[in-house]
């Protein structure tokens, strides 16, 4: 029987962000965690003959958030852009996972046309050890330019 060893499970704090804003590239050193999602869009199709209906995938859409500790203007001032401005700046966001522990290497995920769906204007609380704020976001486009390897006993 196979099973995964433990130095395989990725540790949540090894990995790295950079994003990338009207060509400048930041390391995001600041986040606390961050999670992008693809969700399909499905079509329910009925079928002559049968009772139920089938499903059939129609797109797609991204969604992500992030928790980052409260000490960058940079995502305020895209949000200061638009108001003043109109224009609305997309960037994006390339996460890498690697542990030097683990067999299976790294894994790199590139979003692209990530666009902030708000975000926290001035905060304070007397009462906090340190100050975060959360980002939602939606993006247009994602790459893997590198993927984890497989685990020995995994394709049979």
């Amino acid at each position: 029987m196979a099973y995964m060893n433990a130095e395989d499970a990725i540790s949540g704090s090894l990995g790295e962000c950079y994003v990338t804003i009207q060509g400048n590239r930041y390391n995001f050193m600041q986040a606390i965690n961050l999670e992008a999602k693809v969700e399909k869009t499905k079509a329910e199709i009925p079928i002559l003959g049968k009772t139920g209906k089938g499903n059939k995938t129609t797109g797609w859409k991204g969604t992500g958030s992030a928790t980052f500790y409260y000490n960058t203007s940079i995502f305020r001032e895209l949000l200061y852009l638009y108001k003043s401005t109109g224009q609305d700046v997309y960037f994006d966001i390339m996460i890498t996972n690697e542990d030097p522990t683990s067999t299976i290497g790294s894994q790199t995920v590139i979003l692209k046309g990530c666009n902030i769906d708000g975000g926290i204007l001035a905060k304070f609380d007397a009462d906090a050890e340190y100050l975060d704020e959360e980002m939602d976001f939606t993006f247009e486009d994602w790459e893997m330019p590198t993927r984890f390897n497989l685990l020995p006993g995994m394709l049979q």
